[in-house]
This record gives C-alpha cells, structure tokens and sequence, in this order.
C-alpha cells in the first residue's frame, strides 16, 4: 500500500474513492480528536474501524458500491488503524490503496469537507457519558437535561437496565393506542412536564432493540430505539427545541464499555413552558396527505416493507387491510413493521446520510420538496423523517396516520407490483 501527501490527495481527489475509517459521529461532524474542523473528507465513505471485526463486513464494504476496481483512500485518526484497514482490503482483493494519514492537517487547511447538518442531535455514548459525569459537554449550552429511556408498554426494558440517570418514557405517553396519532397538546403537555421536560430542556432519547416477534401480541415492545425516534418527532412538533438521539441506542453505550444500571431514576413535574404545539408543520393528517399525493412538487413517502407496499401483508396484527395508498412513493424500510435496516447501519446507527440523499434523490424525493413521510402508525416514517431533519430538510413532515388511518376511512387503495 502507498501513501499520501495532503496537497497530491487535494489535487487528485475526484480520482479516488476515500474512506474515513474514524466513528460515525465524527465522520457526522463531531470533533473527536481536536481537529480544526468538524466532518469528513467531501466524498468520503464512512467505514468505522468497529466494524472491521464484523463477520460481514466484506458485505457492508460492497453494498457500499467499494469495488476492487476502485483506487481507494483510506483516513481516520489512528495511522496503524488505517493501515490495518488497508491490509484487510488487500486480503479481500483490493489491488490500490493508499493511506492518508494527515487528516489533522486537512480540517486546518480551506480544503472541502462535509458534515451532517445538525449532526449536535445526533450524539454519541462518549459525549452523552461526557455529559452525564461532568453535567457538560461540546455543543452544550444548557444547564438542564432529561435522558429519556423509550419504551413501549415495556417497564421491564428499563428495569432490566438502562443508562445512569435514565427515566423510561413509554411511548404511549405521547401517542395515542386509539389511533396511534400523537396526543392532543393538552395530553403531551401533561406528558411532558410529568417526565421533567420543559420547552428548553435538552432531551437525549435512545432505546433498547431486540429482534421483534411478529406473532407476539405487542411486537413493537421490542423496538424501543424505534420507538426513541417516534418520540423525538413528537417532542419536536411539541416545542422542545433541543431534541437530541444516542446514535445506535443502547448498543451503543454497551459498545462503548459502559455500564448500565438497574435503579431507576425520578423525574419533577415541571411546567412545560410555552404552548403546544410549536411545530405543526411537521405533522401531516389526512386532508394534507390527500393534496400531497395531489401535487407534483410533493410526496407521500411509504416508508414501508416491500410486502406490505404490494399487499401481501397488513404489517401489523391489529390493521385488517392490506395494501397501499396510490401515489405514494416506496421509500422501503426494511423487513418488516419493526425493523429499519435501509435506514440504519449493522450496529443501529443511523446510516450514512449521503447514501439515504441518494437513494432518495432517484426517488424524487429532494430538500426542496414538501415530502411526507409514513408509515403504518408513524414509527418508522418518524425515524426516515429525522434522517432528513438532521440533514437540514426543513419542508419534511410525518404523515401521522399513515396506512392505519387511511384504510380506515374507506379510502382508495392499490395492491400488487406496481406497472411503474
């Protein structure tokens, strides 16, 4: 393997696929290791050094569209990791690769880079265990924060063991079992201030994720990190203004070597602070998702498995219908009603945001569009709409309804292969 110099790599860089082999939050535009600034290589990959150990990750590498025919880069901040990774590219049949080892001296000089646009919302166990033991940490200009251990009629997923200082929020709090639409604002109100949260209090969220049963009753009571992103959205069009996500959940924090406790903590009741709610844009009912799938600069976007897209399944043990709604988009979530693997990496971190602006740009679905984002109940189309969110998406909704409201209210549906 060879090596580069900064001011070659900066000359030739559209002749290279790089790879930045440093964590996601850092490759998101968290600064880790001081560097001058916050983000990655522009055209970088990310390709964490954790995942080097992964009996899949060869996989990961070509789902990533990193072929041997390609002249690969790789960085990070660790020079006897990136050659590490180069070597297990080698053994893999990646005849060129070359090492990078002055990032440091790249984020000082005025050469491209990228960050995810609010990457602060999207923290990581070491900033959130930075917080939690110092009651400060970068991007932090608070003096109150609640941790909110996401859960859905599930207790025993928090006192099984949950982050230090975590109280558990059962997403039921927030969003009605009648018709899975988020409470009225009187209800959340009450929700939020019992939990300690007021309009200005930092709120970190995160789950717990254990493969779901679709044969058990509750099947979403083991998608707790899911249910994490339906509760951020709603705590969103809420008010609380800083709103923030453990990137990957608990793993996460068990990934990262730190404990976990079984004593529970107790929130004050609060008073919330300003009315509710002071996001409605970002919430879509009925009538707008009808002049949604009206309009030709808009979409409807079904985040959604492929077999319930064609009918061939509801998703769920309480929908009856099965099918689509006609016009909207297939924005593909995965296997099923509870997991998200389109949208997420190996270990429950969110994905690459480059890859789903790809993805969703041959889709149609563009920044300047209004897109509305759904799903069976709102889970999912939460979590695909806080991907765009944290990429400064401003004109993306949840379509709150979703397929339980639509084919309740006798509505056209499709179901099948589309013709296009």
């Amino acid at each position: 393997m060879g090596k580069i110099t900064t001011k070659k790599l900066a000359e030739d860089l559209d002749n290279y696929k790089v790879i930045d082999i440093r964590s996601i939050d850092a490759y998101n535009g968290w600064k880790e290791s001081g560097e001058a600034r916050g983000g990655h290589i522009k055209g970088a990959k990310t390709l964490p050094y954790k995942w080097l150990h992964y009996i899949d990750w060869i996989e990961i590498v070509r789902n990533k569209g990193i072929l041997p025919e390609d002249s690969l880069i790789i960085y990070g901040y660790d020079p006897q990791k990136a050659e590490e990774v180069a070597r297990q590219f080698e053994k893999a049949g990646y005849p060129d690769i070359t090492v990078f080892n002055d990032f440091f001296e790249w984020a000082e000089k005025d050469l491209p880079m990228e960050h995810l646009e609010r990457y602060e919302h999207l923290v990581s166990a070491d900033w959130l265990n930075q917080l939690i033991t110092t009651n400060d940490a970068a991007e932090y200009n608070n003096d109150k924060f609640v941790i909110c251990h996401s859960h859905y009629r599930n207790l025993s997923d928090y006192d099984e063991g949950h982050i230090p200082g975590a109280i558990p929020i059962d997403t039921n709090s927030l969003e009605s079992p009648e018709t899975w639409n988020r409470r009225s604002p009187e209800e959340l109100k009450a929700a939020l201030e019992e939990a300690g949260i007021t309009h200005d209090t930092t709120v970190i969220l995160y789950g717990k994720f254990s493969s779901p049963n679709n044969d058990d009753p509750f099947p979403g009571s083991s998608a707790g990190h899911l249910g994490a992103m339906r509760c951020a959205f709603i705590m969103l069009y809420a008010g609380v203004k800083d709103v923030r996500i453990l990137n990957g959940g608990l793993q996460s924090w068990l990934d990262s070597g730190y404990e976990i406790t079984t004593s529970p903590s107790k929130s004050e009741k609060v008073s919330f602070g300003i009315d509710i709610p002071q996001k409605p844009e970002i919430a879509v009912d009925l009538e707008e998702a009808k002049d949604i799938l009206a309009s030709p600069d808009k979409n409807l976007v079904s985040v959604r498995s492929w077999k319930e897209y064609i009918g061939e399944v509801s998703g769920y043990n309480y929908i009856e219908k099965k099918g689509r709604i006609p016009g909207a988009v297939f924005g593909d979530c995965g296997t099923d009603a509870y997991h998200m693997e389109n949208y997420r990496n190996l270990d429950h971190t969110m994905r690459e945001f480059r890859e789903i602006a790809e993805h969703w740009k041959k889709l149609g679905i563009t920044p300047d569009k209004r897109n509305a984002f759904y799903c069976g109940t709102g889970w999912r189309g939460s979590e695909a709409f806080l991907n765009a969110w944290l990429m400064g998406w401003d004109k993306a909704a949840v379509y709150d309804g979703g397929w339980f409201e639509w084919s309740n209210n006798n509505l056209p549906f499709e179901t099948g292969v589309p013709k296009e």
